[in-house]
């Protein structure tokens, strides 16, 4: 055998332990999950709660628009807020994606029946990656539950 070929490990022998399992499968796709957690958090703490919370003028234009005014962007903008912190805590993960998926479907609602369907698009693209973060994160809603158990 040449000096650059290694032997072949048969079915039968362990694997070494000096060398680094590679991670699984498992463990890259929570890595990716949180990664895009992160990512939406991002966004909606900063590129959709934070002009409304400011009082943009894009924002509040929306909002008069639709007759709701400076208490509904910054009721919308505060629960965005909220949604995009709940997505980084663990026990609160499942109820924030959740809870910001409601939210898109109601932006769909507004969208299409308000602005005639301009953006409609983009609370669907967003609803996508929420709903998986709710569903892939469920297990962390019995957590949650027995936290308020314990505190009522």
């Amino acid at each position: 055998m040449s000096e650059t070929t290694a032997p072949v490990a048969s079915a039968a022998a362990p694997a070494s332990s000096a060398s680094a399992p590679a991670p699984s499968s498992r463990r890259r796709a929570r890595t990716a999950l949180r990664g895009l957690q992160v990512l939406l958090a991002l966004f909606f703490a900063v590129a959709s709660a934070l002009p409304k919370l400011i009082a943009h003028s894009s924002a509040f234009e929306t909002f008069d628009e639709m007759g709701w005014g400076h208490a509904g962007m910054y009721a919308v903008g505060l629960l965005e807020l909220a949604g995009a912190i709940g997505l980084l805590v663990p026990v609160l993960q499942s109820a924030a994606a959740a809870g910001l998926s409601a939210l898109m479907v109601g932006a769909f609602v507004v969208q299409v029946a308000v602005f005639d369907g301009q953006h409609a698009a983009t609370p669907l693209i967003l609803l996508v990656p929420l709903a998986l973060i709710a569903w892939a994160r469920r297990g962390h809603n019995g957590d949650l539950l027995r936290l308020l158990r314990r505190r009522a």
